[in-house]
């Protein structure tokens, strides 16, 4: 009540975000969306609400990438209908969400987010904020106009109509994605505040559209950064995927340091970096993943994850064979070190870590190449992401590039030719075992007889 009298008295308007003025129109004329390049079941559901009455729209980024040639990787859909609504027009949906309410339409296999046009929340009454700022719970609906002035950037709040062909733009989005530039709806601070992850992903969408920062945009960035501190664990663990996963993870680390925005992400980034190999190492790494990505290869999270940590398990690692531990216990243990660390910062999937763990406990086995291991090895299932990794390590300085020869030979080998590799390696002694045998049947001749009755 006292903050609706102050802002009547000082005439100041109670809602989040000002509501845009007119829209502009973009003709089929000027950009160069075709309804060919809408996948189907969104081009259904968006032709279906309009029938029943509705108002719908292609948003989001299905529409800036293919304002800029990329082909979108999902569609997504606002509406004026309600949830409820959504829900009656569609037999196979489903009603999701508690900060804001959304509806996923499944076509066959494929799934299409419906959501509600959202709209200028009160302050006072509507929105939940914690103490710094970040939106807790925000479940209003509004107007089109209103919907574009909540979404984060101006290339991510234009609307293409698919049967008028045509887009609407509240923000001038168009004409920053004509310019190459991501700026971001309203004040940024304040925008950073609700919800802090938005800055990583200015950076993620900057790296990979190959756009720039605005200047106001990008300014709070570095100061704002302790706020991703208070973004629960799991949403800051799939926006960091995102991002690693984007095809210029490479682009997007480097800004991440940049900007300061690595500290409660990946902080062990800091340490590894600093190291000539570490750094050379991880610039591989993550080298290679994008060009796989680039050329629409499978990428595995578990892999990425343990590159990005292999340098401190190493470090641990090498610390507790140097106080005299075996090989492999001291990698179990510097493994168990480096996850419980980074458990705290980044909580990485449980599912990931069986996946990190093989890959590690792989390495040792690379360089004991003696007997039958080899072909024990080979016939792991995981052998081609820990010989991936290991090739890797090679091309980093960290191992002798002779044993990436090696391997490779071994793998494109027959059964006979294998063999033959194996004898031409030097011979490992094994003499001490056999002393051991040795002297247990000397012992064993000497002690005297033992009489039963």
């Amino acid at each position: 009540m006292i903050l609706k009298f102050i802002n009547k008295v000082f005439h100041r308007k109670n809602a989040i975000y000002e509501s845009p003025q007119q829209p502009t129109i973009i003709s089929r004329n000027q950009h160069a969306i075709q309804r060919q390049q809408i996948a189907p079941c969104a081009l259904k559901i968006v032709t279906q609400l309009q029938q029943a009455g509705h108002v719908s729209y292609i948003v989001g980024g299905a529409t800036r990438d293919m304002l800029l040639g990329f082909a979108p990787k999902d569609f997504d859909v606002a509406t004026n209908a309600t949830p409820e609504q959504i829900r009656h027009i569609f037999r196979r949906s489903r009603i999701i969400g508690r900060r804001f309410r959304l509806v996923h339409v499944m076509c066959g296999a494929e799934i299409v987010e419906v959501s509600t046009f959202r709209g200028n929340s009160k302050i006072d009454e509507s929105v939940q904020v914690d103490q710094h700022g970040r939106l807790l719970h925000d479940n209003v609906f509004g107007t089109q106009q209103e919907d574009a002035a909540r979404r984060d950037f101006t290339v991510n709040a234009l609307l293409y109509d698919p049967e008028k062909e045509e887009i609407i733009d509240y923000v001038n989005g168009y004409a920053d994605i004509q310019a190459k530039k991501l700026r971001i709806i309203g004040d940024p601070e304040q925008r950073y505040r609700e919800d802090p992850v938005r800055m990583l992903r200015a950076v993620r969408l900057a790296s990979k559209l190959g756009l720039h920062i605005e200047e106001n945009t990008a300014l709070p960035i570095s100061k704002l950064a302790p706020l991703l501190q208070n973004v629960p664990e799991s949403r800051l663990f799939d926006e960091m995927l995102k991002l690693l996963l984007s095809g210029c993870a490479l682009t997007c680390v480097t800004e991440l340091r940049a900007r300061g925005l690595h500290h409660g992400l990946l902080p062990l980034l800091d340490t590894i970096l600093e190291q000539p190999l570490g750094k050379q190492f991880i610039t591989l790494a993550l080298k290679n993943t994008d060009e796989r990505i680039q050329q629409n290869k499978p990428v595995s999270a578990g892999f990425l994850f343990a590159t990005l940590l292999w340098h401190e398990v190493l470090s641990s690692w090498n610390a507790l064979r140097g106080r005299g531990e075996q090989t492999f216990p001291a990698l179990f243990s510097a493994i168990n070190q480096t996850l419980a660390i980074q458990h705290k910062k980044l909580a990485i999937p449980q599912r990931f870590y069986s996946v990190m763990q093989e890959i590690w406990t792989m390495q040792p086995r690379f360089e004991m190449r003696v007997g039958r291991r080899p072909f024990q090895l080979v016939s792991h299932p995981r052998f081609r992401s820990a010989y991936d990794f290991m090739l890797i390590r090679c091309e980093s300085g960290e191992l002798d590039p002779g044993l990436k020869a090696w391997w490779e030979a071994f793998i494109i080998a027959d059964q006979a030719q294998r063999e033959q590799m194996m004898t031409e390696l030097p011979a490992i002694k094994s003499k001490k075992r056999r002393r051991r045998k040795k002297t247990t049947l000397k012992n064993k001749a000497a002690m005297p007889a033992v009489t039963t009755v």
